[in-house]
């Protein structure tokens, strides 16, 4: 039922068992999960979401990749 949307930026599971709370938490379609937490986000982490909740990823060394065009140069003798 927790997946029934069509939107998956992030999500919470509220539990006092730690390894069900993580079972849980790894099934659920969203860009980042919390275990007895609301949603929030870390600058050293990339954020985003899944489904119609955006493409791609911000903040974080990966997210900032999301931002910038990469060139390969390559030298040849």
């Amino acid at each position: 039922m927790a997946n029934d949307s069509p939107f998956g930026l992030g999500g919470s599971v509220y539990t006092q068992n730690r390894e069900r709370g993580q079972r849980v938490a790894e099934k659920l379609e969203c860009g980042t999960a919390f275990v007895n937490h609301v949603a929030s986000s870390y600058a050293s982490m990339p954020m985003g979401g899944v489904k119609k909740s955006g493409y791609g990823r911000e903040l974080g060394e990966l997210g900032i990749k999301e931002f910038v065009n990469q060139k390969l140069i390559r030298y040849f003798n």
